[in-house]
């Protein structure tokens, strides 16, 4: 677990690096995200993809809107082991004024990507709730 609300502290989810045009996060493979026969879940890359692409995409929308998913396609490389620590890097492909679309990247602790993926975020003209604002960091008030 990790201090992250929601799923992303459940899967132990770290933010490393939170910036409008780059979001990096890691996470330890632990016996809660294994699947049946002992490997890990391929769902455990594909939530951590859409919760990293939607901060980055949030980071950069900023008080504008909220982001949603609305696609994500990952896809799986190679297995990554009981132990192995996995960096997710967000980088933007299209960033427009109802939609975005970015590129995730997970590495294992070798350098090999484990998995890739796409995540579309539709930008909605609504308010942020405060709590999500706190979460980023910003100040609700202001």
């Amino acid at each position: 677990m990790s201090d992250i609300p929601g799923l992303d502290g459940v899967l132990g989810v770290e933010h490393v690096e939170v910036g409008p045009d780059k979001v990096v996060v890691r996470f330890t493979i632990t016996e809660h995200h294994l699947q049946p026969f002992g490997i890990p879940h391929g769902g455990i890359y594909c939530a951590v993809h859409e919760s990293t692409a939607s901060t980055a995409g949030q980071v950069w929308l900023g008080r504008k809107g909220v982001v949603v998913g609305t696609n994500n396609s990952t896809d799986f490389i190679r297995q990554a082991t009981l132990g192995d620590t996995i960096t997710v890097t967000a980088t933007p492909i299209h960033r427009g004024r109802t939609q975005q679309l970015w590129h995730l990247d997970s590495i294992g602790p070798d350098g090999r990507l484990v998995a890739q993926g796409q995540v579309r975020l539709a930008n909605l003209d609504k308010e942020i709730p405060p709590e999500a604002l706190a979460a980023f960091g910003l100040d609700p008030e202001a």
